[in-house]
């Protein structure tokens, strides 16, 4: 399995609960675990700037290039804006546009990185400055590659960004699955919504996402992105729910087998443990999932003896 991966998505955004040192820390854990060789991992070019203009604002993206962001922009955003920062989000939307052909071509890819689903059409907010999934669903259908797109969104918080974007778009399906009582405040309805309480954990989580995987694969996908953020853990800083390290692997294990043969680009999106090593842990058992996955979809495929 090919992944998608670049030292410089450790950007340097000074004491921040964004961990991006996790990047680097993931990829060495699947070296240091056997998991995958030096060979597998991929490393993007900066998406275009016309790329980027079929999701966002000529305005907006005019702001960024010039950096004329204002400090409401910059507080709303929720990270320092530098054109350092700017450059290191344009590497990550072109990293998944890359999973996302990888994912077309091989049946299942992994981004060690995006998941940006806060970021609307004309502006960036929590942490997001692109929306990285959205750009990569337009690139592919202008380009004749794919005709529908699902994305199924288990980050802890609700993907706003990518449900405002697709909102009365047939051809793209969002569902997300997430703490109800978090950020945003402003949650546009996307196709499916499960707005969770405080607290839910493993069983009850679990349950309800098996409920809806069938209904996300009635849209008869050509693509599905899957937004595996490791937030929904019961340490983590940003979130209140309460699953567990297992807990969030079984959930793996579910998007993966629902979505049957339909190829799968996975990115990362948020993660914010009290201890790194724990968000690590949870985003390094998703790679492990999903190549345990494609040994499953292989053996599905082949003809029985």
């Amino acid at each position: 399995m090919r992944v998608v991966f670049s030292p410089r998505y450790h950007l340097d955004i000074g004491p921040h609960v964004w961990p991006t040192a996790k990047y680097v820390l993931i990829r060495e854990r699947l070296l240091a675990g056997g998991h995958a060789a030096p060979s597998d991992f991929i490393e993007p070019e900066p998406t275009a700037w016309d790329d980027l203009g079929l999701v966002h604002t000529a305005d907006y993206l005019d702001q960024i290039r010039t950096g004329r962001l204002s400090p409401d922009d910059v507080a709303r955003l929720e990270l320092p804006f530098s054109s350092d920062i700017a450059d290191g989000f344009r590497l990550m939307t072109g990293g998944t546009q890359l999973a996302a052909r990888f994912a077309l071509a091989d049946g299942v890819s992994v981004h060690l990185g995006g998941g940006f689903h806060h970021a609307l059409a004309d502006h960036g907010e929590g942490f997001c400055l692109f929306n990285d999934v959205a750009v990569s669903i337009r690139e592919l259908q202008r380009d004749g590659r794919i005709r529908r797109a699902a994305v199924v969104d288990c980050d802890v918080h609700h993907g706003n960004g990518t449900a405002r974007i697709f909102h009365d778009d047939p051809s793209v399906f969002t569902f997300s699955i997430h703490q109800q009582h978090n950020y945003p405040l402003y949650k546009p309805a996307s196709d499916l919504d499960i707005h969770l309480a405080d607290g839910t954990g493993d069983d009850a989580y679990l349950h309800e996402l098996e409920l809806a995987m069938p209904e996300v694969m009635a849209s008869k996908p050509d693509l599905i992105y899957y937004l595996a953020g490791a937030d929904p853990y019961c340490e983590d800083q940003l979130g209140g729910l309460a699953l567990s390290p297992e807990g969030l692997r079984h959930r793996d294990r579910v998007v993966l087998d629902a979505a049957g043969e339909t190829p799968m680009a996975i990115v990362l999106a948020g993660g914010y443990a009290w201890r790194i090593e724990d968000t690590v842990s949870i985003h390094t058992s998703t790679v492990i999932e999903a190549l345990a996955s494609i040994v499953r979809r292989r053996a599905a495929a082949s003809p029985s003896v």
